[in-house]
């Protein structure tokens, strides 16, 4: 065949092949158009899962009457001139193709007023582009476009739409995430003449709030942390979910690029490297992120449908959104107790407790346990950006000063300070028991908290250990007495090829044969475990992980195999003021209400809850 012109609505319907997959992608791209006209309302109306019927309405500028043709005619638009503008694109829409691509698969009206005219003007397309006739309607001032029988001429495509449940259910998805991305927009959805939602403008941090709330759940708000990062010429700001409130899909995880929602695998790396050792394995962080940069900085020309974007500094902007998370996460204090997870897809797990870096070193076991009186908790006028080893020696010696023969009585001892108010206790409150030798259990003001010893202590040893290793300090122990260890030959050749890297985690390991290694010394954090065990381990994680830069890069795995092995055991009975030791440095700890595998480290019940687990006030 001779190469010959295709006709424009051949065109326009190939074109649609990329733009329109469902009824859901036509509002998309024409609710990008209303934010674009400067529209502070939007109203959608679908009948029929939108294949029979789309209504969308908005308050914007409109379109002139000799634009009208045009607006419904291929590589046409008024949001772009020249490449310089491509190249930093400040609209939603830009590419001048949606409006004729919906008009080929569809019955198609516009219908548009601009401020100064006496009435709007009515055109409709059908993807032929050929001259349209515009006529008078009475219309207010902005715009209104009707999508009728989407697919009636491609009824191939039509047969590939799923039942209407089904096509209006990705239609309020996608309508609540474009109602997050503009909360000066109010938006309107209706379904076969019934509404389903009606969103204010929201203006204010808490009618922000309220909006998130009726999309997400008021279950997020209550376990989420609210963020605001600025570095480099970027502004990272929003709401993320706490670890404990996970999903096991990713069906509640936002992201906005300058308004604009995508989904971008750069991003979402660095989201999950954020939440690596404090998600459990299989679960999905949610969260609700607002990503502002300078529009040259972000190709938003790298997806038909501009569901993905090109950052141009793609490792800056990674590393900026990892340590902003990472920082957002590690800054929680437990200075209230957090609320708790109603949602049935939240983890029926801990409220978190997320801190700051101190030691703890189990006492020796001891028969006799002390109670440990309540001292006053002094709350930070700040939170520290960096912290110390806090000596534990000095902190029992304190505790030992203090007069409390029974737990009973320090329970009830009465804690107010000079000035006659009642004094602040710290917020994991202060140790009763050890029950089963596994769990702490605690009081406070608002109820009690059960803590797994093993878990958490393995948080804060971890914490230390990381800050220790990237600061180049890990403290070294000595051993009285070397210990031999037999390893295989691939083990004592990796144990003499990366002396180097056992050093920097506080190791002194010599090879004295072919299938023996010995181990002179450890990193103080760890006295009193199975050193021979531990080193195997480490050797282990460093042969799965791979060498060189793979080591590096997995360091935390490894940093997370040593913590465990310095970790409390369970069945390992802990005094009072061990307890309360382990307390305060949780209280201190980053990230310390999951342990290195993701797992809770601490629950609550508060007062009310224990009222109603015994019927009181019922």
């Amino acid at each position: 065949m001779r190469i010959h012109a295709l006709p424009p609505q051949l065109v326009n319907q190939i074109a649609a092949g990329e733009v329109v997959e469902r009824p859901a992608s036509v509002i998309k791209e024409l609710v990008e158009n209303c934010f674009d006209a400067g529209a502070s309302s939007v109203s959608v109306e679908v009948e029929q899962g939108g294949a029979r019927l789309i209504k969308i309405r908005d308050n914007g500028c409109g379109i002139e009457k000799d634009d009208l043709a045009l607006a419904l005619s291929r590589h046409a638009t008024s949001k772009i001139e020249s490449l310089q503008d491509l190249e930093q694109v400040m609209t939603m829409g830009f590419r001048g193709e949606a409006l004729p691509s919906i008009s080929s698969v569809s019955r198609l009206t516009l219908i548009s007023r601009v401020a100064g005219e006496p009435c709007a003007w009515r055109v409709q397309a059908d993807g032929t582009e050929e001259a349209l006739d515009p006529q008078p309607d009475p219309h207010p001032l902005g715009t209104t476009i009707e999508v009728c029988d989407l697919f009636y001429n491609t009824p191939a495509r039509r047969k590939f739409l799923k039942s209407d449940k089904t096509e209006f259910t990705h239609i309020e998805t996608l309508v609540k995430r474009m109602a997050l991305s503009r909360f000066d927009v109010a938006f309107q959805l209706k379904h076969n003449q019934r509404e389903i939602f009606n969103f204010k403008m929201a203006q204010t941090q808490v009618e922000q709030e309220q909006r998130i709330a009726h999309i997400f759940g008021s279950a997020f708000l209550e376990s989420s942390v609210p963020l605001d990062f600025s570095a480099s010429g970027m502004r990272l700001h929003g709401w993320v979910g706490l670890p404990t409130f996970s999903r096991s899909q990713q069906d509640m995880q936002y992201f906005y690029v300058n308004g604009r929602l995508v989904k971008d695998r750069l991003v979402s790396h660095a989201i999950k490297q954020a939440y690596q050792d404090v998600l459990y394995h299989g679960r999905h962080p949610v969260y609700v992120l607002y990503l502002e940069l300078d529009p040259s900085f972000v190709d938003v020309n790298a997806h038909p449908q501009k569901l993905e974007v090109r950052f141009r500094e793609g490792r800056t902007v990674h590393d900026f959104l990892f340590k902003a998370l990472h920082r957002s996460l590690a800054d929680v204090r437990p200075e209230a107790s957090q609320p708790e997870v109603e949602s049935s897809e939240a983890m029926d797990m801990a409220r978190p407790a997320v801190q700051k870096i101190v030691d703890f070193q189990p006492l020796p076991a001891t028969d006799a346990r002390p109670a440990m009186p309540r001292q006053s908790y002094q709350p930070s006028a700040a939170p520290r950006q960096s912290a110390l080893p806090l000596n534990v020696d000095a902190q029992i010696a304190a505790y030992s000063k203090l007069v409390a023969p029974t737990v009973s009585s320090a329970i009830q001892e009465p804690r107010v300070a000079d000035t006659g108010n009642t004094e602040l206790e710290p917020p994991l409150g202060y140790a009763v028991a050890h029950l089963h030798d596994v769990y702490i259990l605690t009081e406070t003001k608002n109820g009690i908290i059960l803590i797994d010893a093993h878990a958490a202590h393995e948080r804060v040893t971890y914490e230390r250990f990381k800050t220790q290793y990237h600061q180049g300090s890990v403290p070294s122990q000595p051993l009285l007495l070397p210990v031999q260890v037999q390893v295989n030959s691939t083990e004592a050749d990796l144990a003499d090829d990366q002396q180097a890297f056992f050093m920097s985690l506080g190791f002194e390991l010599n090879r004295m044969g072919e299938e023996i290694i010995v181990i002179r010394a450890i990193p103080a954090l760890l006295s009193g475990t199975d050193v021979a065990l531990l080193v195997k381990d480490v050797l282990a994680d460093i042969i799965e992980h791979g060498m060189s830069q793979r080591v590096e890069q997995s360091c935390n795995e490894i940093l997370s195999t040593i913590a465990c092995h310095g970790s409390v055991r369970a069945n390992r009975r802990l005094s009072v003021p061990e307890m309360n030791v382990l307390l305060r440095d949780m209280e201190k700890t980053e990230r310390s209400g999951q342990c290195n595998h993701g797992r809770p480290t601490w629950v609550e019940l508060s007062k009310k809850e224990l009222d109603k687990l015994f019927l009181r006030g019922q």
